[in-house]
């Protein structure tokens, strides 16, 4: 029994993409770039957001926020992805893979009911804008984003304490490159059809919910946008739901496919790209897809590199 016991503490194999060595080389050039945009880009918003008090409204502090979860989210993946791609050294210790598995989820979690409180927010500043400051007070902001938080981690501590109990018979290596939910299950050599329910039941509050309060939040707002007679005055509406709108997208789009699925017909190949896509691409291009399209973000760029060059001249 003790030893039973210990063989769940061993080290796991994070097997990645060992089989295909001419690709690592590749991979670990395209991650380490795509996090070193990550750490910049979200970093620089969530500077920004800080010391502009042009930027202190609830489109950034939520903004903020989601760039806080970026961060934290590809910083519990990459540096053990890096280290995997770069050496021979495959493994992940047992704790070390709870915790990946535990704040992955925390923060995936957290995301998805993030992105509904933000179309919420569009919603209001479209359809509501002469209540917006009235509705969208600092204290519902902050109650918003405290209950995305505590959805992300009730989902993390229901789940990952069920997935790791699962029996695994010494099986050891995880055919991913993290730690995580469906891999798991698919390694356990017992019946995981409970543990697969309860994650698609969650799946769905955590996933369709959110996104059909997205989809009704931009249904509204399609609906007021096609009301507005003038041009620039749809311009300017679309201008303010495009971006939150391409992000949803891409999070949402590829997060679905992966979770509303059972872990039987669960393709690791085919997880693999799809999960370095939301987990490392998605969080680079969330801050280019804001700033791009965002005047306000922009002139406060402008403004902190102007005074900045002021300085040194001085």
């Amino acid at each position: 029994m003790g030893r039973e016991n210990d063989s769940y503490q061993q080290a796991f194999i994070l097997v990645g993409f060992s089989d295909r060595p001419q690709l690592e080389v590749i991979l670990f050039a395209f991650v380490l770039l795509f996090y070193i945009l990550t750490l910049v880009g979200n970093t620089a918003i969530i500077f920004l957001s800080v010391v502009d008090t042009r930027l202190h409204t609830p489109m950034y502090f939520f903004l903020g926020n989601l760039s806080f979860l970026d961060l934290c989210f590809t910083t519990s993946i990459v540096p053990q992805l890096l280290w995997n791609l770069w050496g021979p050294e495959k493994t992940i210790t047992y704790q070390g893979c709870v915790a990946q598995l535990y704040i992955y989820m925390v923060l995936g979690s957290t995301e998805c009911v993030l992105l509904a409180v933000m179309s919420y927010d569009r919603y209001v500043a479209v359809c509501r804008p002469l209540h917006y400051t009235v509705i969208m007070h600092p204290r519902l902001c902050l109650q918003l984003v405290t209950v995305s938080w505590f959805c992300g981690f009730l989902n993390s501590f229901v789940m990952c304490p069920q997935t790791m109990q699962l029996s695994r018979c010494g099986r050891h290596k995880v055919d991913h490159f993290l730690c995580e939910m469906p891999a798991l299950i698919a390694m356990s050599c017992e019946d995981t059809t409970l543990v697969e329910v309860f994650a698609f039941v969650l799946g769905v509050v955590l996933l369709l919910v959110p996104l059909s309060l997205i989809l009704i939040s931009y249904g509204m707002i399609a609906a007021t946008v096609l009301r507005i007679k003038s041009a620039a005055g749809r311009k300017k509406a679309f201008n303010t739901c495009s971006s939150h709108l391409t992000v949803v997208s891409l999070f949402y789009g590829t997060i679905i496919y992966m979770y509303l699925q059972p872990a039987n017909s669960y393709s690791q190949d085919q997880g693999k790209f799809l999960t370095l896509f939301y987990t490392i691409v998605t969080p680079s291009v969330n801050p280019l897809i804001y700033t791009l399209r965002n005047k306000d973000v922009k002139a406060a760029m402008r403004k902190l590199l102007r005074g900045e060059k002021e300085f040194r001249e001085a």
